[in-house]
């Protein structure tokens, strides 16, 4: 294998000696303007038709007199045809000059080769940027998973593959945006700096601002924000924005990740549900055009199948625990509840109270089977102290967990508007600590805030589900590493 460093020599060498011919690849003055798509002249095909194309050289085949290049622009890939007793002398050892990676405008007529390639034979061409370092070594398929996540823009030239997937995560967001504002939520923004971040229990990630002189966190979850407009009168509310949690990663985990938070007045948590199944079923048909999810191991065979076709079953919390731990589970004593769950393979610390036993048991044995979408009901309440409780059952809270994949894609309660209980929950969560109570999301709740229905869509565990990628990383443009 060459030297890289031999061949990022050469290449700024080509760049002299261009220069040296009176042509800069990175001059101001270098103007062109592709008229279409490689897709697009691809499916226009005429013989003889006159294009306009830019992109990346991503093949390129000298036959002496005569050179085959393949360019690749954001849709499609398409072959170049130069010919030195078209182009001249002079412009054809301009283009000996080229090398992979390097970006180049042509001009010419399309024409299809005796193999049947749809290609174009170029009469004028324009060097648009010369690349001063070559590109992967296995251009058509980068494997190295280090290099892939930490220099994303090689991944994106050399895996058409993971490009479709992030241009369709674009589109999965874009038609989740169109969804709720046809149903009329107005989206907002709300901030990513708190002084107290709650909405969840998570550890925060801490920073100062100098000007004011005091610590602020990034925001764990966008809720308490959105429930203060509902105080104000805005009764449909929705944000798609980043929130941060201090803590591990794993295969669907990211320190910074993408949330959807949708709130609407006079609605509950059943409200929700219909919300949640309609607006995923849309967002499949508009972007894939199925309700029926394939995921995909590297040969291409089925590992698994997402039916997404409604109704999606409803079931409640208890129930799914009873089926998988025993019928007599909340008969049992905490103490006998501890050991069977250590028996069944849960992971159970000293320091779990006893609903924290039971979670463990939903969680490592129970959501992981959940493959096709359920919405599991009435969770304790010390699960969820933003949650009203139940009237049937105030053991339990209104809200569901909506899981696809093996993973809780979203959950969604009837909020609780009455603010002296929501004061004590919050102290309980707090442990007593004063000064981690948002006094000010109370005291908005003390103003009255309407009956209403919220929810929290992980937007990149949608796009997991819907893409058929296994890890949070591959649908996320730059994960979180440790730098070098």
């Amino acid at each position: 294998m060459e030297d890289p460093n031999s061949l990022i020599e050469q290449r700024r060498a080509k760049l002299a000696a261009l220069r040296a011919k009176g042509i800069d690849p990175f001059s101001a003055s270098n103007k062109f303007t592709p008229a279409e798509t490689c897709a697009q002249a691809r499916a226009a095909y005429a013989e003889h038709r006159e294009v306009a194309l830019a992109g990346r050289i991503t093949a390129h085949r000298d036959m002496g007199k005569s050179m085959f290049l393949d360019i690749r622009d954001q849709s499609d890939r398409l072959q170049i045809y130069a010919q030195k007793n078209v182009l001249g002398d002079e412009q054809f050892d301009i283009f000996r000059h080229l090398d992979l990676g390097d970006f180049i405008g042509v001009k010419g007529a399309m024409f299809t080769t005796r193999t049947g390639e749809i290609s174009v034979k170029i009469t004028s061409f324009t060097i648009l940027t010369k690349a001063l370092r070559p590109p992967p070594e296995k251009w058509h398929g980068l494997a190295d998973t280090e290099i892939r996540y930490r220099q994303r823009y090689l991944d994106l030239m050399a895996n058409p593959a993971v490009k479709e997937v992030l241009l369709k995560r674009s589109a999965i967001i874009r038609e989740v945006r169109n969804f709720l504002h046809e149903r009329g939520y107005v989206e907002v923004e709300t901030p990513m700096m708190q002084a107290i971040p709650g909405g969840a229990a998570a550890r925060p990630f801490k920073t100062h601002h100098n000007a004011l002189g005091c610590d602020f966190y990034l925001r764990i979850a966008i809720e308490l924000y959105l429930k203060r407009l509902l105080v104000g009168g805005v009764e449909k509310v929705f944000e798609i924005g980043k929130n941060f949690r201090n803590e591990g990663l794993s295969r669907r985990h990211n320190p910074e990740f993408t949330m959807l938070e949708a709130y609407q007045a006079y609605g509950d948590y059943e409200t929700m549900m219909e919300l949640v199944q309609s607006l995923v079923c849309h967002v499949a048909q508009k972007v894939l055009g199925t309700l029926v999810i394939e995921h995909k191991d590297a040969e291409g065979k089925v590992t698994k199948t997402i039916d997404l076709t409604p109704p999606w079953r409803r079931v409640t919390y208890r129930d799914l625990i009873r089926e998988r731990a025993g019928g007599d589970w909340f008969e049992l004593t905490p103490a006998e509840r501890r050991e069977r769950a250590t028996e069944l393979g849960a992971e159970i610390i000293p320091a779990f109270e006893d609903f924290e036993v039971t979670q463990a048991v939903f969680e490592k044995l129970i959501e992981p089977t959940l493959i096709n979408p359920h919405f599991v009901t009435h969770a304790p309440k010390e699960l969820i102290p933003l949650a009203k409780l139940s009237p049937h059952d105030p053991t339990t809270v209104e809200v569901f967990e909506c899981c696809i994949n093996g993973q809780e894609i979203a959950p969604a309660y009837t909020e609780q508007n009455d603010p002296i209980a929501q004061r004590e929950r919050l102290e309980h969560q707090a442990g007593g600590e004063q000064q981690k109570l948002d006094e000010d999301f109370l005291v908005a709740l003390e103003h009255g805030m309407p009956p209403a229905g919220g929810m929290g869509m992980g937007m990149d565990r949608l796009c997991m589900m819907l893409l058929g990628q296994e890890s949070i990383r591959d649908v996320i443009l730059f994960p979180q590493l440790k730098p070098k």
